[in-house]
């Protein structure tokens, strides 16, 4: 009985003691003033370097066998290199998935081995908190010449509690400073989420479009200065089942998001800014279906919106690149990447598999990793195949384009490598 009334006691007085935590963090999270709000930057591209010549070009940016591989990004360096992100390890959520990258040499036209660019046990270290499991790193060059890299961790629980970590580098990626967490909740700081590409306002301020899985499903538009801190954030879509934002500035105050629905219904959702990211209009669904999968989009050369995205009522079996127009009303079909050679998806017994899969890898890969052929075909079993049966995935999908008015393209392909594809306007035109 005492020790019944002691509990008690404890409670009472332990949940002002939480409330006053929550309200003092509240009151010490950084607020923005609105009147230094930077405009969205205008689109700079240098038409003197632009191919003149259609050109599509694709490879593997990944070189490791062992691993399963997800959520790329890419970054376009000075001189046409280019970097990519993305997480690899045996499973995703494993204790043992890190942060990889590797480098494009613009001169050879291939990709550098991979390398590992951050661990759980680094950022554990870097933040002074236990870290469960890494994720979605993405991978930015900004008009300053420092490249960033934010990505996420979890310390408890799943996804639903994650934070986002931030890294720069001043050297195009050679060194990295040490991980620093993102302040981005007033209350214990967990359940934000990034996957797409951030946007640099006009003064350098950063935009990083995050979400939320914790207690809902939205996004939201995260707005750091110029050094990576923290100022505000504003509420992209108040529904429950809406993810990932792709932020696609049109001007310098209005910009498109396209969202990731977490719903039954499977349709791409949109919503409008037309201050610069502080407000949006209310969601609504489009025409492509995208089901509960991610998708990417920038803007063209003819100021319309190129999307890569798995437009199918179920599967992520083709990845498509669409084009539509500003106000998302009119949609149509460019060209399909990647698909399963069954156009409805179905699972391929495994020897005919196998022939189908050496085909697309050979197809895939670039000169320098067409050697890994035989030893790939070797641990298909385990990422792609079950009970003898075998089928193609392709997803996660992330865009850039770039000054020189290329576009980059990377994406998972098939659980095992992440595939980069690059095109230009005259190819685009040369598609439609």
């Amino acid at each position: 009985m005492q020790l019944n009334r002691i509990t008690s006691r404890w409670r009472v007085l332990a949940i002002p003691a939480v409330l006053g935590v929550f309200f003092a963090a509240w009151m010490l999270h950084p607020t923005y003033v609105m009147s230094d709000f930077s405009p969205f930057p205008a689109a700079e591209f240098d038409a003197a370097s632009a191919d003149q010549e259609a050109v599509f070009e694709q490879g593997f940016a990944s070189s490791d066998l062992d691993e399963f591989v997800h959520s790329p990004s890419v970054a376009a360096l000075p001189d046409g290199d280019l970097m990519a992100a993305w997480f690899a390890g045996s499973r995703e959520g494993a204790a043992d998935v890190d942060i990889r990258g590797a480098r494009f040499d613009a001169v050879t036209g291939t990709w550098g081995e991979e390398r590992v660019l951050v661990t759980r046990e680094m950022t554990r270290r870097a933040i002074g908190k236990p870290i469960r499991k890494l994720g979605n790193p993405v991978i930015a060059f900004a008009p300053d010449e420092r490249l960033w890299l934010f990505y996420v961790s979890v310390s408890v629980g799943g996804w639903a509690g994650s934070a986002v970590n931030v890294m720069v580098s001043d050297d195009l990626g050679a060194t990295w400073s040490k991980p620093r967490q993102l302040v981005t909740t007033p209350f214990v700081n967990i359940s934000t989420l990034v996957r797409a590409a951030p946007v640099f306002h006009e003064d350098g301020s950063i935009g990083l479009p995050v979400y939320h899985e914790f207690l809902g499903k939205f996004p939201e538009y995260l707005y750091l200065d110029a050094q990576g801190r923290v100022v505000d954030k504003f509420r992209i879509a108040d529904g429950t089942n809406s993810l990932q934002p792709t932020v696609v500035p049109l001007s310098g105050q209005r910009a498109v998001a396209l969202l990731r629905q977490a719903g039954d219904d499977g349709h791409v959702l949109a919503t409008v800014t037309d201050d610069a990211g502080r407000t949006w209009q209310p969601e609504w669904a489009v025409e492509p279906w995208n089901p509960n999968t991610s998708l990417a989009a920038v803007r063209s050369g003819s100021d319309s919106l190129l999307v890569a995205q798995n437009n199918l009522i179920d599967g992520r079996f083709n990845l498509s690149l669409d084009e539509t127009t500003d106000k998302l009303t009119e949609w149509s079909l460019v060209t399909s990447l990647d698909a399963s050679p069954d156009p409805t998806g179905k699972p391929f017994p495994r020897p005919r598999y196998t022939e189908l899969l050496s085909e697309k890898f050979l197809a895939s890969s670039g000169a320098a990793r067409q050697s890994l052929l035989a030893e790939y075909l070797g641990e298909i079993d385990q990422r792609m195949c079950r009970d003898g049966m075998c089928d193609f995935q392709y997803e996660y999908p992330y865009m850039i384009r770039a000054t020189d008015g290329r576009y980059h393209l990377v994406y998972a392909w098939n659980n095992s490598f992440i595939k980069h594809v690059a095109f230009n306007d005259a190819w685009l035109e040369a598609q439609l």
